[in-house]
């Protein structure tokens, strides 16, 4: 079932009902006052973090690899504080979807937004390479404030109802198109449009490279280059995190210094060590729960299941 074709209506089968009181319970959430949403996040993270231990294994393996520097009190402490962040996540998904706008107007700060309106001058579209900071769907939101035209790629959810909630709730602020519909891709960007897109997570050995991510090397895709001889599309770094004391976001634009490099391999290097300038602006909203490492160059037993639980 594909989903311009998915309705509400098509999901009403038992199986679905759970899903269907998710979505209500967050919606409730929605409507009280962002700080009440603050609140509930953050502690809905903490259970989380006591529930879900295979997560809970993989966040620590990834911040132990990445933040040697910090002692091991201090690694726990950023595990909490990632599942706290990530608790938040799922409501500022449910703001993104169905919170007024104006909400957000006066708490959101732009930065570096004339980089994006030079490389837009051009009329070739822009890539915009994101990463999965934990506010990724209220960053859409956010992004449309400044009034440009966004398509988003993504994965295909497995689960048809997630399927239609999720890129039914993105149309409200973009054009979600599924990553391997490089004819969609490529339309959007010969209509200027900004393209977003995170090429921050472990997609197997094809079509990538292993190359340092936090010193370590990780299965990055070649995708990025080969989206910008689509159409010679400039390629932009867009951060959003959530400000330290939670009083607003901040959404900056950067360059990617030294893309494109004339190598596949050389500009994996380069976007790998932009994303990770970009998370260290706010280390715990970054999905630290994904398998970054799961692929490794020799085949060995990856990270996660040579480390005990």
């Amino acid at each position: 079932m594909g989903n311009k074709e998915a309705r509400w209506s098509d999901f009403l089968a038992p199986k679905y009902w759970l899903i269907w009181v998710s979505i209500g319970i967050l919606r409730l959430i929605c409507a009280l006052p962002l700080h009440w949403g603050l609140w509930i996040g953050k502690h809905l993270g903490r259970l989380l973090h006591r529930l879900m231990k295979t997560r809970r294994h993989i966040t620590t393996v990834n911040i132990r690899l990445c933040f040697p520097e910090l002692s091991p009190e201090e690694q726990q402490q950023r595990v909490k504080e990632v599942f706290e962040n990530n608790g938040i996540g799922l409501i500022e998904t449910g703001w993104s979807y169905w919170k007024d706008e104006n909400v957000f107007r006066k708490i959101t700060e732009f930065r570096h937004f004339d980089l994006l309106d030079r490389q837009l001058d051009q009329g070739n579209g822009v890539i915009l390479m994101g990463w999965h900071f934990s506010c990724l769907d209220l960053a859409g939101l956010l992004f449309s404030l400044h009034g440009k035209p966004c398509s988003t790629l993504y994965r295909k959810h497995d689960n048809p109802m997630l399927e239609w909630f999720f890129t039914s709730g993105r149309e409200r602020f973009s054009f979600p198109v599924e990553r391997k519909k490089t004819r969609q891709m490529l339309r959007a960007m010969r209509n200027n449009h900004c393209i977003w897109y995170a090429p921050d997570q472990d997609l197997g050995r094809k079509g990538t490279a292993f190359v340092p991510f936090f010193g370590h090397p990780a299965a990055t895709t070649l995708a990025t280059t080969k989206m910008h001889q689509l159409n010679n599309a400039p390629l932009i770094r867009l951060d959003c995190w959530r400000k330290p004391d939670n009083s607003g976001y901040i959404l900056e634009c950067s360059e990617v210094e030294g893309f494109p490099s004339g190598s596949e391999e050389q500009d994996a290097v380069l976007i790998n060590k932009s994303i990770e300038a970009g998370i260290r602006k706010a280390p715990s909203q970054y999905m630290w729960v994904h398998k970054r490492f799961k692929t490794t160059p020799s085949g060995e037993m990856n990270i996660y299941k040579a480390t005990k639980l």
